[in-house]
């Protein structure tokens, strides 16, 4: 039996690591158990919003952050015709008192792992550790451990918390009939491309509408070459059967869904071109579940996708499960165990479960939907006639409320 921490996290990601850095920040000791060997930069591009980069300041990280990032400028919306519709600044452009940061995710990963290690320890992260199934008793929680070998092991801690991800063997040990997604009936595809700098340079876009198919599409990376090409992180959603996977790194086919992008020619990018200039594409099926009655059990509880997988619209994935080690931390910090873990429940579980059923109906994407719906997807003469800047602006602004940026929010 291993040296038993105060908190054990199952899931070296987002999540994970940044909770390992709140307790840290609070004298809470922990230990990060991640399934995989070693760690890599998988995935592709994230964004980090302003109530997520607030966190992440506090922690002394938006320096390594801000350099390996795109500080993003402005949130941008077009048609399939490449019609602008409307422009928002973003981050401090907006005001705020923190950047809104585009990234990618192997990036982000490793800046926090980098500090993870160097606060913590070499050993705060333990790699071939996955997992397996959790169990307690009035005193503490146990996991069991399994390694690549097939040895198994054992760590007990006052709190085990379940940051891996969607899927979490430790919520389907909690909650074994909420195991199936929910399908939205579209797939995302996603690459990254060595691209030159379009419209601000900084601009995050979202284009089209998922019935005839849309395209975000931001930058990631700067200067990642002589040219001074920006890495330009997209992504293609289309109406389409669900694959049999959902895995953030299954590989793609550009033939499965370039056709309805064929024609996206604009003055400011040649959209088809960025997508078959990309190196890797992958896929991933528009999917969430439904938010469960309950994350605890005593010690043991749930954080980040493990929690709350929400379809990935609003860039607010990563974010709230930072958002989420933030306060479990604050109130491990404050009071005894089993409290704590249920106090966290009653803050987070109602907000996370808002975001997840907005992402279904009104993200900031909607925007688009209403332009589409209202044109007949057909060119406009002029965007006033459509849509008009006050309904733009109220769709933009009640997201930002519920995920929990809203600038008069995050000023409290």
């Amino acid at each position: 039996m291993a040296t038993e921490p105060t908190v054990a996290i199952a899931g070296a990601g987002v999540g994970g690591l940044t909770l390992a850095l709140e307790l840290h920040d609070r004298g809470i000791e922990c230990v990060v158990l991640e399934a995989a060997p070693q760690l890599e930069p998988l995935g592709v591009g994230i964004n980090l919003l302003p109530h997520a980069t607030r966190n992440l300041s506090r922690l002394g990280l938006e320096d390594a952050l801000a350099a390996v990032a795109v500080t993003t400028a402005e949130s941008a919306f077009f048609n399939r015709f490449g019609q602008h519709i409307y422009s928002e600044p973003v981050g401090r452009h907006a005001g705020y008192a923190w950047p809104q940061f585009s990234i990618h995710r192997g990036d982000l990963q490793l800046v926090l792992l980098d500090a993870v290690r160097e606060r913590l320890g070499a050993d705060a992260v333990r790699l071939d550790h996955r997992v397996v199934s959790a169990s307690q008793d009035e005193d503490r929680a146990t996991v069991e451990i399994q390694h690549s070998d097939g040895s198994t092991d054992f760590l007990s801690a006052a709190v085990v918390v379940a940051a891996d991800g969607v899927h979490s063997t430790i919520r389907r040990q909690f909650h074994p009939e909420a195991a199936q997604p929910k399908y939205t009936g579209y797939m995302m595809w996603r690459g990254v491309t060595a691209w030159p700098p379009f419209l601000s340079g900084a601009s995050m876009v979202r284009a089209g509408w998922l019935a005839t198919g849309k395209m975000v599409m931001y930058p990631i990376r700067d200067a990642v070459d002589e040219q001074g090409r920006q890495l330009v992180n997209w992504v293609a959603e289309c109406e389409a059967p669900m694959r049999d996977k959902r895995d953030w790194n299954t590989p793609g086919l550009i033939e499965d869904f370039i056709g309805p992008f064929e024609d996206w020619h604009f003055d400011w990018l040649d959209v088809p071109a960025l997508i078959r200039a990309a190196d890797e594409v992958l896929e991933y099926p528009m999917v969430d579940q439904d938010p469960l009655d309950h994350w605890t059990e005593g010690r043991i509880t749930l954080l980040g996708d493990a929690a709350h997988p929400m379809v990935p619209r609003g860039s607010n994935g990563a974010a709230q499960a930072i958002l989420d080690g933030g306060v479990l931390a604050e109130h491990l910090a404050q009071t005894d165990p089993v409290t704590a873990l249920r106090r966290y429940e009653e803050s987070r579980l109602p907000a996370t479960a808002q975001v997840v059923l907005t992402n279904r109906k009104n993200p900031p994407d909607a925007i688009l939907r209403e332009v589409y719906e209202r044109t007949g997807d057909q060119p406009f003469d002029h965007i006033d006639d459509v849509l008009t800047r006050a309904e733009v602006v109220a769709l933009s602004d009640e997201y930002k409320t519920i995920a929990g940026f809203g600038k008069e929010q995050l000023t409290q």
